[in-house]
């Protein structure tokens, strides 16, 4: 899978608010499914689709300890995203300090 592919399934996954609090969840330690379903108003199975989006999209591993089987964060996905949309946010900045400079140009010169 390309880099661009692997953004795709990556953002795609983020997408989802449910996903992202998982995500911050995990950002504190391990949990298990129940764990994780537990401030969410919807069904186990439904936790665990949102699980397997997010495994697809490497974003969390999930493991076997005995009858448990914990979720853990996986933070190179988010790191590619990061580095990918960095790129465009200093672009973006670079547009936007020039866009400033030249609105102080032409207040400067409408200033009596």
């Amino acid at each position: 899978m390309s880099a661009t592919d692997e953004l795709s399934v990556t953002f795609a996954a983020l997408a989802d608010p449910t996903r992202r609090a998982i995500l911050a969840r995990l950002a504190e330690g391990d949990a298990t499914v129940g764990e994780l379903a537990a401030p969410f108003p919807v069904s186990l199975p439904a936790i665990s689709r949102h699980l397997k989006v997010l495994e697809r999209a490497g974003l969390i591993d999930r493991n076997r300890s005995a009858q448990w089987r914990p979720s853990t964060l996986r933070t190179e996905p988010l790191e590619e995203a990061t580095n990918w949309l960095e790129t465009y946010r200093v672009i973006w900045e670079g547009r936007m300090d020039r866009l400033d400079e030249h609105l102080k140009r032409i207040q400067k010169g409408r200033t009596p």
